[in-house]
């Protein structure tokens, strides 16, 4: 039993029924059930939590168990969410100027049609015409493609530069933020193609499915966050197990050992970078249609480096802990941000802690870090293996 996959993974399986009743639970407690317990706007909380999760445990992968520390895998869960941002917009754009231009008398022509969206879309940058890079934005097959192949191809180029020159340590971290930076800049331009800072909006109202209310869709976008979060767990805790996981763990302790003994380490590491950047493209791609709105800011290297820290504070080479960590941090940012936490009246000063939170959140990643470097997930581990 314990040469098998669960046998020496014993932490999937009470991942899988722990996230199988809290999507259960969440769903049969839903408005869309009609006991309303839970509202949608909170559903949609813990539905961008969870792809938060996932992003999270591709991190954990690249870093805590390869040893890389990426500053840029936030940027390629933003650019899944543009690829599909681009087809929610077009269709939901289509849609209305179709609508509106269906009462005239001489049908219009496609070219019109194609201006009027255009003119819908670009209008807010001063702008008609479709950049190149709307060319498949019509098609939601071709759009789903590009939420895989564009940080894939991203990560492969970037990781086949970066580790056949054997950058390694504080330089690849360098790099990697450098590389988030360039792109969230590129973006912030009106001539980007994508809107520049307005981004893409309205990604909630979902094309083909105008009649079904928001309560429904963000179950399902739930459930389907959910089930993204099960097969990604599983599939990154079939990575980093059995002779890949040993080898990939080796780099991240004595890289020049590994190679030594035969094993082609930049393969192996530039597998892991491009994989996880697919899988946290998928992330974004389930998340923004529930946050309804994506912009540059969304790609800022400051966000990838939040994801370090919920990685951090939940426990670096544990899936699972990176899990928790995103979760936790996440759910505390929206009760602090969102009005949850009174604001503490001092008499001479009121922490207002839609202003403190940051303060707050670095005080606990250099707390974690000093006193508890295994994070939340080192305390599951504590109670689960007493100490001999």
């Amino acid at each position: 039993m314990k040469n098998t996959f669960i046998g020496q993974n014993p932490s999937v399986l009470w991942f899988l029924a722990a996230l199988g009743a809290f999507t259960l639970g969440i769903t049969l407690l839903s408005e869309v059930t009609g006991a309303g317990l839970i509202s949608t706007s909170f559903v949609k909380v813990l539905g961008k939590t969870l792809c938060l999760c996932l992003v999270a445990i591709a991190m954990d992968v690249v870093w805590g168990y390869c040893g890389i520390l990426s500053l840029g895998h936030f940027a390629f869960f933003g650019i899944g969410g543009y690829a599909i941002g681009m087809w929610l917009m077009y269709a939901r754009t289509e849609g209305i100027v179709l609508d509106s231009l269906s009462s005239q008398v001489i049908p219009p022509t496609p070219q019109e049609i194609s201006d009027a969206i255009g003119n819908q879309i670009f209008g807010v940058v001063g702008s008609s015409d479709f950049p190149m890079i709307w060319s498949f934005a019509d098609s939601l097959f071709l759009q789903l493609a590009m939420v895989v192949l564009v940080p894939g191809l991203l990560a492969l180029v970037f990781g086949w530069l970066a580790f056949r020159s054997r950058v390694t340590g504080v330089y690849l971290s360098i790099l990697t933020q450098a590389m988030t930076l360039a792109l969230s800049l590129y973006l912030f331009q009106n001539d980007s193609g994508l809107r520049g800072n307005n981004g893409l909006s309205g990604l909630q109202n979902i094309p083909g499915f105008e009649d079904t209310s928001q309560a429904a869709l963000s179950v399902s976008f739930f459930v389907a966050s959910a089930l993204a979060l099960a097969v990604g767990y599983v599939f990154f805790a079939w990575v980093v197990s059995g002779k890949m996981g040993s080898v990939v763990k080796g780099i991240r302790d004595n890289e020049a050992r590994v190679r030594f003994l035969g094993y082609h380490v930049e393969s192996y590491k530039l597998f892991i970078f491009t994989i996880t950047a697919i899988v946290s493209g998928i992330a974004g791609a389930l998340y923004y249609p529930q946050a309804g709105i994506i912009n540059p800011g969304e790609i800022a290297p400051i966000a990838s480096i939040y994801l370090a820290v919920w990685v951090a504070i939940g426990g670096r080479g544990r899936l699972y802990g990176a899990a928790i960590g995103a979760a936790f941090v996440s759910l505390l940012s929206s009760w602090f941000t969102g009005g949850g936490a009174r604001n503490i009246n001092l008499g001479f000063y009121t922490v207002q802690w839609t202003d403190w939170w940051l303060v707050l959140l670095g005080f606990s990643f250099v707390a974690v870090t000093l006193f508890f470097p295994k994070g939340i997930g080192g305390l599951f581990d504590y109670l689960v293996r007493k100490p001999q």
